[in-house]
This record gives C-alpha cells, sequence and structure tokens, in this order.
C-alpha cells in the first residue's frame, strides 16, 4: 500500500525560502503524477502545483507561479516543493498528492491518494 509522508514544514519570516518534501512508499513512484495543495482552517483546499511522473511538466498556482518550484527525484521516491518569497498569505497546512496517471492535474478531485499535512506558518 502506497503512502505519502510530507516534512519541512516550520515557520519562516515573510521573504524567506523553506522546502516541503514528500516521500512515498512503494515501487510505483515514478508512475504516477504528484501534486501540492494547502488548506487554511475555514477554507476549501486549494491546488499550489503539480508535476508529471516523469517530472518533464510543471503547473503552478498563479498565487505562486515564480516563487514556487516543484520537483521530484524518482530515484528517491521524493517530491518537493521549494518555496521563495513567502508571504504570510502562505500560511496553511500543505497537502502532497498523487493520482494513478502520469498527467498533470490541478483539481482535487483527479487525486487518489493524500498525506497527512505539513503546517507551513509565516510571519509578517
Amino acid at each position: 500500500q502506497v503512502q505519502l509522508v510530507e516534512s519541512g514544514g516550520g515557520l519562516v519570516q515573510a521573504g524567506g525560502s523553506l522546502r516541503l518534501s514528500c516521500t512515498a512508499s512503494g515501487r510505483t513512484f515514478r508512475s504516477y503524477a504528484m501534486g501540492w495543495f494547502r488548506q487554511v482552517p475555514g477554507k476549501e483546499r486549494e491546488f499550489v502545483a503539480t508535476i508529471s511522473a516523469s517530472g518533464g511538466n510543471k503547473y503552478y498556482a498563479d498565487s505562486v507561479q515564480g516563487r514556487f518550484t516543484i520537483s521530484r527525484d524518482n530515484a528517491k521516491n521524493t517530491m518537493y516543493l521549494q518555496m521563495a518569497s513567502l508571504k504570510p498569505e502562505d500560511t496553511a497546512v500543505y497537502y502532497c498528492a498523487a493520482r494513478w496517471d502520469p498527467g498533470l492535474a490541478s483539481a482535487e478531485s483527479r487525486y487518489n491518494l493524500w498525506g497527512q499535512g505539513t503546517q507551513v506558518t509565516v510571519s509578517s
């Protein structure tokens, strides 16, 4: 059974950087696309970024375009989200997700498996 575990969250000042990691168990990591989402209490979970199974295609939400970079290392079964120029409005619980398809997707409903989430707090 595949499981996803996020790490790397924490407290950072506005303008700072943070890198999140999502490690997957299982041997088929390289076969499926991955994504990052985030959620603030009282609001719906929102799309952040997605990466194809090969890592060759990526897509970002407008709110993070140019500041966040999604990547993956299939040899390590790990996906990353490098976050730079962080803003207080980036504060949220960040979730990684996997979908049983190699292509990109921004809709939450397209994902089949979710991690437990990691808190990112950006202070002003």
